[in-house]
């Protein structure tokens, strides 16, 4: 049982694949009410079940007899193979394209209890029942056209998964280059707040200025926790209040501080449209490959840009429904 060939092992791959697609497909557009192309790559297949059947098949040959040993080795099997997915992808990425930290018994949110019983029950289901009609159709194909069918799967397979890659790798960088431009306009906020502060009392402003300008000196730790609570949006809002309550309180409290401070209002208002055009510019550098990657995977998460993936989300979300 189970002597196959280089290509048979690779066609088996792609008929799993396309499988797994089909069914998580069909299940999380149910789930979400609309149609929804599952996965990391863009065609119809999703390799992580290609290889979970591969692994089971190969587990499963010693216990081919044994139920409760076929469930378990499948189990394990597909779970670890889960797990080592899932971590190498948000090492790569920064961003966890499936996540169980909403169930019971999970481990870092890459795998869970029912997953991996689902793992086991679906080892049995497959060895017993489904991989027999799919092995005969495999064994009953002519070299020659096995050989053209793994060819031609294996190309556009091989192109679509490389341009997933770099559309992930892409939305990685945006999530960065955000999360940096997000960094800079909080610094504003603070900065701002500073100068309120002083022109609202000017007898101990200069004190009051160096007290509040160490709190800009803030730790790498402790900004990204700070801007990873503050929604983007409501920091654009907070710095345009607070360059509208500058300028009332220039015209109300004349004076020479705010004659020095006039200058550097001025280069925080350019600066803060230059940051804003970069956050907008950052979020519209989406292609069909990395609007559809966030589409595909809407439980995707990201444990440190996750407020800047949930933003981006709801405006691709939008554009899908303008359309």
């Amino acid at each position: 049982m189970f002597a196959y060939s280089f290509l048979q092992w690779l066609l088996f791959f792609y008929l799993y694949s396309l499988i797994g697609w089909c069914f998580e497909s069909v299940y999380v557009s149910i789930k979400k009410r609309r149609l929804i192309n599952r996965g990391f790559i863009r065609g119809p297949f999703l390799p992580l079940y290609g290889s979970g059947a591969i692994v089971m098949l190969f587990v499963s040959r010693p216990f081919s007899d044994q139920i409760l040993y076929l469930f378990l080795a499948g189990m394990i099997g597909a779970t670890l193979l889960e797990y080592i997915t899932g971590v190498l992808m948000e090492f790569l990425f920064k961003v966890r394209y499936w996540d169980y930290s909403n169930l019971k018994f999970n481990y870092q949110g890459q795998v869970c209890l029912s997953s991996s019983i689902a793992w086991g029950g679906l080892t049995v289901l497959m060895t017993r029942v489904i991989h027999q009609p799919i092995e005969r159709f495999v064994l009953t194909l002519d070299q020659t056209y096995l050989s053209v069918l793994a060819t031609i799967l294996t190309i556009l397979i091989t192109v679509d998964f490389a341009l997933s890659f770099r559309a992930a790798l892409d939305l990685r960088d945006i999530l960065i280059r955000m999360e940096h431009a997000k960094e800079e306009l909080f610094r504003m906020q603070k900065r701002l707040d500073v100068m309120i502060a002083v022109l609202d009392n000017t007898k101990n402003g200069i004190a009051n200025e160096i007290g509040q300008k160490k709190e800009l000196i803030l730790e790498k730790n402790e900004l990204w926790r700070q801007t990873n609570l503050i929604k983007t949006e409501d920091l654009y809002n907070g710095i345009e209040d607070r360059l509208s309550n500058l300028k009332k309180a220039i015209q109300e409290k004349p004076g020479t501080y705010v004659e020095n401070v006039r200058d550097e209002i001025a280069e925080i208002r350019g600066s803060f449209g230059a940051h804003i055009d970069k956050i907008r510019q950052a979020g519209s550098l989406f292609d069909f490959h990395k609007r559809n990657l966030i589409l595909g995977n809407p439980t995707m998460k990201s444990k440190k840009y996750n407020l800047l993936l949930e933003e981006l989300k709801k405006e691709i979300e939008s554009r899908r429904k303008k359309k």
